[in-house]
């Protein structure tokens, strides 16, 4: 480059910049690119882990939120963002971490892991007292009830109906176990109003494999109170048919509503 001056010709480096040369653009923001450490925000919560650990096992849905960056969502501060609660992944990702099967909480880790399908973590906590309790045992009980959940929402509905301007209201369940006691159930309704005893009335039955009587009153009052509600199981009274070959067991449950 060549400068004029006082009639001296000057040559100048070419890569000087002078006033008159535009300044360099600054570069736009982009979007972070996945490196080897990585922040969390989940559910409000951070959390800083690598991306070998979200991806431990391929195929759960973290290994997929995290296998590019078209599917992970970004707060504002560039954190990849989870709409989880927060409370229960540290367990999970202790678990991607070291392999340590949680201790506490199990209920609600064991939900989150289905959430992230970490099928081995799933698996292990399934093995678990607390789950196997519930997700096996007590499953496979009340499946032999037909038409359990279907009438524990119809107890609910009959309940709140009676409890206008009353603080208590009752429902009344008759256990039907068979066939034959379902041909005199009418039987029992009339004997109820007859006596002016009839209340709402749900029929529990018949059905086919051999329940025990309590278990079944016990898993009522246990997923009625599940959904918030304050109410009482008691025996009510034992009809016996004009046969007098078996009888009906009629247990009131009592809602408390104030």
């Amino acid at each position: 480059m060549i400068c004029m001056w006082q009639g001296c010709a000057v040559e100048r480096p070419a890569g000087r910049m002078t006033s008159q040369t535009p300044l360099p653009q600054s570069p736009r923001p982009r979007r972070p690119t996945m490196s080897t450490v990585v922040e969390l925000n989940v559910g409000g919560e951070f959390h800083t882990t690598t991306l070998g650990t979200l991806r431990k096992f391929p195929g759960s849905k973290l290994a997929e939120m995290f296998s590019s960056l078209a599917k992970a969502s970004m707060d504002s501060e560039g954190r990849f963002f989870i709409d989880r609660p927060s409370t229960y992944f540290r367990p999970i990702l202790d678990y991607l971490r070291t392999g340590q099967v949680p201790t506490q909480h199990i209920p609600e880790v064991y939900r989150e892991a289905q959430f992230y399908e970490i099928k081995p973590l799933v698996k292990l906590l399934e093995d678990m007292p607390q789950i196997f309790g519930e997700q096996v045992s007590r499953k496979q009980f009340l499946l032999q009830v037909p038409g359990y959940s279907e009438n524990l929402e119809l107890m609910v509905r009959l309940a709140r109906a009676e409890a206008i301007t009353a603080r208590k209201s009752s429902v009344l369940v008759c256990l039907v176990e068979t066939e034959e006691q379902d041909a005199y159930y009418s039987e029992v309704l009339c004997f109820l109003q007859d006596k002016k005893m009839f209340k709402s009335v749900v029929k529990f039955g018949p059905w086919k494999a051999v329940l025990d009587s309590s278990d079944l009153m016990h898993c009522l009052e246990m997923d009625i109170k599940a959904q918030g509600y304050k109410v009482f199981s008691e025996f009510y009274l034992m009809y016996p048919t004009k046969r007098n070959e078996f009888h009906f067991n009629i247990y009131s449950f009592t809602f408390t509503w104030w």
